[in-house]
């Protein structure tokens, strides 16, 4: 015991007693000595620093009490706890923890993960400050072969918030971890929470009493938990041993022990929400595996689980997907190999089944089901998908290699694509390729379908691939790499994975590099993991091979050598090097364009550019790309954003054009002027009307003012435009005062040019004939990139208008969006179209909420719809908006699905109703829109006489 002395004002109080930590981690180990030692480090550096750990030993054999007593003795906050004999689980050494922890708050570690520093110290304090009975925290995954991280359901921790008992938040059950909560030690106590020996996934068990039994819990947005995914795979966690049957067992059981205590504590009103968890969760990870387990592991995994599934709710069973109900039902009805096949689809609505039955106008997964069993007509029924009317691009495929035969040095491949959509029911009109990388640029090979090979909808190809020909670095590759099949029609492109059959047979291969001793040993096998993709694995042999045994001793100087390299070629560098640049004379014929960013070729700097070649200026324009080539003209000068050739292009030209800012760090020689055409009017507050930046530090103000400083002519397509962005900028350059130049093909609408860019975008989205389109077109919400400014119910308004309409949705490019399989009959992804013109152009209405796009659309005269259920949050966010919306809307602001639905069938009342709204909106807004814009830019910009 220590002496401790405390001052108060009755004078020097002298007791022998330890301090009381504010937290306990208790931190379970079984023969892992050479990880203990980071788990306990990752809680003494902690930045709470009154903190015990409690390492908890499940009777180790190996040097794990060396460490943990070496760890004891050198901080005095470890303690040791030591099991008399292996309990074989984790569930005894936490219970061993808890009943030794001292402090009021515990926590659970185990010893092959860690701690971020904060994790204790910010969940304690959201403990103390809301009384919640424990406090959960985002937990980050590390993969430590690839050392890439994820998050563990990060939707339900993306924000701060206490929620008043599971019921309010039935969905937590999914959180079923012990490890990323700090639990209040009075509310383990009083309800005599302990983990159940005996079992694995004691988790399961201990997380659904606690979420059940709190009055309350709190949670928070930000990692308090590493949970490390080793590489070894003879150090397979508990978690990660899918492969035991008795794995299955467990999961099974533990799921029984919830569903007894459900019953026994009065609660079970929970148990379809922890049947749903259990059916998304556990469940699919089993079956996710099922195609590289064996058809006998196959058999006792049905025999495991259909008894527990005829137990589950009906709700439960209702809320998953279709596809993951199909391998369900074909588990339970001892079809197992087709359950197999069914399994390679979950989560990937592109990989199609190999057969499909069609029936009384309804469509069937697989072959026909016995009339005695009208639950698997039921749940086999896919009518849902809309096969036959799904586009080109999301259309459901499955191509599989049946052999692979070496031919002397090249490689056969037989490929047999299963198409139940109908895609190629017109080969010739398809292009097919196979790709294949080594690291570098593909090898494309074409080959071409004939029908046959298993059924009406099969199609056999057979693609020969001479492995010398894939292009190599002369270092060689080492890695894996999977093979993709590339379909291109109406210029659209799609990109399909090469399925392989589990047991295939794995072919080896040599390739002399180069004409010298070193080479590359290659094997073709089927991936044992995910889809099940054919495989091909590279390593280097002979010279190259030597060399990689000398790894070790130079990786420091391979450290040294990237940390100079991304020195050399970093921001700074680039920065000191334009400077140098400038000192050059300026090319007087140059003229450097980029739109969005380098996103492609698009907005006004396209229709400008397109002015100036119509006029045949002696300039040479040279277009800015970030990521994506494909998206510009062939015979466009093209150089990558942020490249040296970009620096020295910006240091030398005489012109600048863009939509929205070049790179902050390269300040415009006196010699260059700065078109800036930016990229819509302002509804949302901007420049110094953003309270991050009016109440940012000088030195951010300074920066902005420096970027707009730049500019030498902004295009200023109204008064409103000037009265907002011009002076929340205070942009005081020169104005060019006409409408947008992107804005021209839409005031000409009516010209055949513009007519025949929009049958060619509808063709592209293969929008049936008598179909209008509806373009939903959101903006982006700040902080969210995850698909939340799709507010509508896409599915509610494609069952009520999808025999009239066809949604394209074409969301901002900062956020994520993918169309559910079954809406591809009734929507479309308009993303494939660079210039958002081509959709204006195509539609027949405009969805939209907050964004600028409403402006432009406007100069078709066509109906403008708004959705926007979250205007009063919108409206009055940190960001604000310039305009009360219901003051200048030109259509209405509607908030739920079934009003968007009734507006959509009577746009014509729609369009009499909001006629005077409409017409004053483009007096307000587009007064300035002749649909020559681009015309007179060029002729002030690029002919002025002072040019």
């Amino acid at each position: 015991m220590k002496s401790l002395v405390q001052w108060s004002s009755r004078g020097r109080i002298e007791w022998n007693e330890e301090p009381v930590p504010d937290v306990t981690v208790v931190v379970i180990v079984y023969n892992d000595a050479d990880r203990l030692s980071r788990a306990v480090l990752s809680v003494l550096h902690q930045s709470l620093r009154n903190l015990e750990v409690i390492i908890a030993d499940d009777c180790s054999t190996d040097g794990t009490p060396a460490v943990a007593q070496a760890l004891r003795d050198a901080d005095p906050r470890v303690r040791y706890v030591r099991l008399d004999s292996n309990s074989g689980g984790c569930s005894a050494p936490r219970n061993a923890g808890m009943a030794a922890a001292r402090a009021p708050y515990v926590m659970f570690l185990d010893s092959d993960d860690d701690l971020p520093k904060h994790a204790c110290k910010s969940m304690l304090l959201v403990a103390e400050r809301t009384g919640a009975d424990f406090v959960t925290g985002e937990v980050t995954r590390f993969f430590e072969e690839t050392r890439a991280t994820g998050l563990w359901y990060p939707a339900l921790f993306d924000e701060v918030r206490i929620v008043e008992g599971i019921r309010q938040a039935p969905e937590y059950f999914h959180d079923h971890l012990s490890t990323n909560k700090l639990y209040r030690a009075d509310f383990i106590t009083r309800h005599g929470l302990r983990f159940p020996e005996g079992i694995h996934y004691e988790d399961q068990l201990f997380t659904a009493q606690a979420y059940t039994l709190a009055r309350s819990f709190a949670v928070v947005p930000w990692p308090v938990y590493t949970w490390r995914l080793s590489a070894d795979a003879a150090g397979l966690s508990i978690s990660s041993s899918r492969h035991k049957l008795r794995n299955v067992a467990d999961r099974i059981a533990v799921a029984r022990l919830i569903d007894r205590f459900f019953i026994q504590s009065g609660n079970a009103d929970l148990r379809p929400f922890k049947d749903e968890k259990f059916l998304r969760h556990d469940l699919r990870l089993y079956l996710g595996d099922l195609p590289f387990r064996g058809m006998e592991w196959t058999e006792r995994f049905a025999e495991l689980l259909t008894p527990y599934l005829d137990e589950l709710t009906t709700e439960a069973i209702g809320s998953v997907s279709r596809e993951q109900r199909i391998c369900q039902y074909l588990l339970r009805a001892g079809r197992l190999d087709e359950a197999i096949e069914s399994a390679r689809s979950l989560g990937r609505p592109t990989i199609a089944p190999r057969r499909v039955s069609r029936e009384s106008g309804r469509t069937y997964w697989g072959h026909p089901t016995p009339k005695h069993d009208p639950d698997g007509s039921h749940e086999l029924d896919i009518s849902e998908w809309h096969l036959d009317a799904q586009p080109f691009l999301s259309a459901p495929l499955r191509h599989e290699v049946h052999a692979l035969d070496p031919a002397g040095r090249v490689l056969r491949l037989v490929l047999r694509t299963y198409d139940p959509a109908g895609l190629l029911s017109n080969p010739e009109k398809v292009t097919a390729q196979l790709w294949l990388s080594a690291g570098g640029a593909p090898l494309k090979l074409p080959f071409q379908y004939i029908l046959g090979g298993g059924g009406p909808d099969v199609y056999t190809a057979i693609v020969e691939l001479d492995l010398r020909h894939i292009p190599l670095s002369a270092k060689g590759f080492k890695g894996r790499r999977h093979p993709v099949v590339v379909l291109e029609r109406l210029g659209m492109k799609r990109t399909d994975v090469v399925l392989a059959p589990p047991d295939l047979l794995p072919l080896r291969a040599h390739r002399t590099l180069h004409g010298t001793l070193a080479g590359q040993d290659i094997r073709v096998a089927c991936e044992g993991k995910g889809a099940g993709r054919l495989e091909f694995t590279w390593s280097r042999s002979g010279a190259l091979a030597h060399a990689e045994t000398l790894v070790p001793r130079v990786r420091p100087l391979r450290r040294k050598v990237r940390q100079l390299q991304r020195k050399v070629n970093g921001p700074r560098a680039k920065a000191l090097t334009y400077r140098e640049l400038q000192k050059l004379p300026v090319d007087k014929g140059l003229v450097v364009f980029e739109a969005l960013e380098g996103r492609g070729y698009t907005d006004s700097p396209r229709y400008i550019y397109e002015e100036m070649v119509r006029r045949g200026l002696p300039l040479r324009a040279v277009w800015s790309y970030s990521d994506d080539r494909s998206t510009f003209p062939e015979g466009l000068n093209l150089v990558r954003r942020g490249s040296w050739e970009y620096v020295r292009t910006l240091a030398r030209a005489r012109y600048w054009v863009d939509s929205h800012g070049f790179p902050s760090i390269y300040p415009k020689r006196p010699g260059t002027r700065y078109l800036q055409t930016w990229h819509g009017q302002a509804i949302k507050h901007m420049g110094f009307d953003l309270p991050a930046l009016r109440l940012g530090s000088p030195e951010r103000q300074q920066k902005h003012r420096d970027m707009i400083s730049r500019w030498d002519a902004l295009i200023s397509p109204s008064e409103e435009f000037e009265r907002t962005f011009v002076r929340a900028n205070e942009f005081t350059g020169e104005l060019l005062a006409c409408g947008l130049p992107r804005n021209d093909a839409l005031v000409r609408c009516d010209e055949p040019a513009q007519l025949e860019r929009a049958r060619a975008a509808r063709a592209r989205l293969q929008i049936p004939d008598g179909r209008k389109v509806l373009l939903y077109a959101p903006t982006f919400r700040d902080g969210n990139t995850s698909g939340g400014s799709i507010r509508v119910d896409l599915a509610e308004l494609v069952e009520k208008t999808a025999d009239e309409w066809i949604v394209v949705v074409r969301p901002h490019y900062y956020d994520r969006f993918t169309v559910p399989r079954e809406l591809g009959h009734g929507v479309r992804d308009g993303r494939m179209f660079p210039d958002i013109n081509d959709l204006l152009l195509a539609s027949d209405a405009l969805l939209t909420d907050y964004s600028s796009v409403m402006f432009d659309y406007a100069n078709l005269r066509r109906p403008i719809l708004l959705f926007t259920d979250d205007y009063d949050e919108y409206s009055t966010s940190a960001r604000g908006t310039y305009y009360n919306l219901p003051d200048i809307a030109p259509g209405p602001m509607l908030t739920t699905t079934e009003e968007l639905v009734e507006a959509i069938r009577d746009l014509d009342q729609v369009r009499t109703k909001w006629a005077d709204a409409y017409a004053g909106f483009n007096a307000r807004f587009n007064a300035r829109e002749t649909g020559r814009a681009s015309e007179s830019v060029v002729s002030t910009f690029f002919e002025g006489g002072n040019r």
